[in-house]
């Protein structure tokens, strides 16, 4: 790992180099913020496999630093309310972030194909995805419904 950059309140941000080792150190670090925010079983499992997989992406076309961030939700994300909506999404949100500017591309991957399956996991389990481009890079993100 790079460094921790936030593991404060209900945002947890690393950033890890681009080599095989990191996709370990990311799924750890995941585990440990779910963990310490009382988000763990099934809804730690899958957000710890996605993740894997964006690492594993970022590590196999982009070179430079890897970014890791989990925004948690607040009590009563999502409710109806009046003003503004909170500046935290209703679910659990994820982001990876790397230098490529390439936006990745779901593929349809056949039962022998060895990859192309990171995106269609990411979509099947995800409430919501998606990708963004930045001034140095993109962004894949995903949301994930919190049990409870």
């Amino acid at each position: 790992m790079i460094g921790v950059i936030d593991t404060e309140g209900g945002c947890a941000v690393w950033a890890f180099p681009a080599v095989p080792d990191s996709v370990r150190g990311a799924r750890h670090a995941v585990r440990d913020a779910m963990r310490s925010w009382g988000l763990d079983g099934a809804l730690a499992d899958i957000t710890e496999l996605l993740v894997s997989e964006l690492v594993t992406n970022s590590l196999r076309y982009a070179c430079g630093p890897i970014g890791v961030r989990l925004v948690r939700p607040h009590p009563g994300a999502g409710a109806e309310a009046a003003g503004p909506p909170p500046p935290v999404p209703p679910g659990l949100l994820v982001e990876v972030s790397d230098p490529l500017p390439v936006v990745p591309t779901e593929r349809n991957a056949g039962p022998d194909d060895e990859g192309g399956r990171g995106l269609q996991l990411v979509a099947c389990s995800a409430r919501r995805w998606g990708t963004r481009r930045g001034k140095s890079g993109k962004t894949v993100w995903f949301e994930l419904a919190v049990p409870g």
